[in-house]
């Protein structure tokens, strides 16, 4: 019987790769420790040994932008104003009822 396919966390996988370039105990006992394939196991390892280098490169990461906050607060500044604006036109065009 086949099994769901799993998503494991990069965390997980960086550990099981880890634990098999160790070499402390073989595919086999990896794979029941971890409850994931062998071959799976080899695939991990594979793509953290190719991708180590990467580390030392001296390239610095991309970093994630931050949001200008002034900018993000005056907007919803705006769109409050205007919602409130909208909320009463509406209900003074009986579109809307003032129960809300």
């Amino acid at each position: 019987m086949r099994r769901t396919r799993r998503n494991h966390a990069p965390v997980f996988k960086a550990k099981v790769a880890l634990a098999a370039i160790r070499g402390d105990k073989t595919l086999a006992e990896l794979a029941e420790h971890f409850d994931v394939h062998p071959n799976q196991i080899s695939e991990w390892k594979q793509q953290l040994q190719e991708s180590a280098a990467g580390v030392f490169d001296g390239t610095p990461k991309a970093k994630v932008a931050t949001p200008d906050l002034s900018v993000l607060h005056a907007k919803i500044g705006r769109l409050s104003l205007e919602n409130d604006f909208l909320e009463s036109a509406l209900t003074k065009a009986g579109l809307l009822s003032a129960k809300r």
